[in-house]
């Protein structure tokens, strides 16, 4: 993992991993995880994309090998946006393609709406426009009963079906289950608070949308709307009700997504 210092002072991790032919210049990818996850998360992801792309992938503040904010200290939506600009903007990305998982996904939109000459295309997995619809605020007062690992096990229905290898699950409770339960509580607060349905008609970039259709996250008809008001945007959904397609069906998301860059002449 590389740092970076971000306005504030906080240090954010993140990677880059390239295996493009030596002589081209190759475009850069930008992968942003879901809440309690990592740039760990993407390890599915990495060696087949790496091969096309420059591939990027951020810790979120607050999460792997990023700093935590301080209780006291701002946070909010708009600090991640803001970091993954920075991150670009270190890099000598003047654009990239942008990939979000869930609440990365909130970053990878805000990014879009606000800054869209830098996104040539965005992908968004399980990702809706804000949590503020969803029973995650219901999770804060478990999380604080159970403990962290404790809750995720007990949920893990939501996130995983019955087709997801046992190891990886696992690995998943305890990766996610390693995170600051208080940064958590903090983070998905926060993201409760934010509904920017409203907004999504500002991203005009080929933009992908790939969803679980029997979730309980997230509802499908929520991602009927987004693709409604996106224009152009294709939305798929996958027979499962987890909520992580992209470390469950994380194959068949990457073989989407290179299918949808290569319909928009990348890849």
């Amino acid at each position: 993992m590389q740092f970076f210092t971000a306005r504030d002072g906080l240090k954010i991790s993140y990677a880059v991993d390239d295996f493009t032919d030596p002589w081209i210049k190759p475009d850069t990818m930008l992968l942003l995880h879901a809440a309690m996850g990592s740039a760990q998360r993407w390890f599915q992801w990495v060696p087949p994309l790496a091969r096309h792309f420059r591939v990027v992938r951020l810790d979120l503040r607050g999460h792997g090998m990023s700093g935590i904010p301080a209780p006291g200290v701002p946070f909010s939506l708009q600090h991640l946006v803001d970091d993954a600009l920075e991150l670009l903007d270190s890099l000598g990305a003047k654009e990239a393609h942008v990939v979000g998982n869930s609440a990365g996904g909130y970053v990878a939109q805000k990014l879009a709406i606000q800054q869209p000459a830098r996104v040539k295309t965005l992908a968004l997995f399980a990702s809706t426009p804000g949590l503020m619809h969803s029973h995650a605020a219901t999770w804060i007062p478990k999380v604080q009963e159970m403990g962290l690992k404790k809750f995720l096990a007990a949920t893990i229905d939501e996130r995983f079906d019955s087709n997801a290898d046992p190891q990886l699950v696992q690995w998943f409770i305890e990766q996610a289950g390693s995170n600051d339960p208080a940064f958590v509580a903090r983070f998905v607060t926060h993201m409760t608070t934010h509904d920017f349905m409203d907004e999504i008609d500002r991203i005009r970039c080929p933009t992908l949308i790939v969803a679980a259709g029997k979730e309980p996250i997230g509802q499908a008809s929520t991602y009927d709307e987004m693709q409604k008001r996106i224009a152009g945007s294709i939305l798929k959904f996958y027979d499962t009700s987890g909520h992580n397609i992209c470390d469950g069906y994380a194959e068949r998301c990457v073989a989407d997504l290179l299918a949808f860059l290569r319909q928009n002449g990348y890849a």
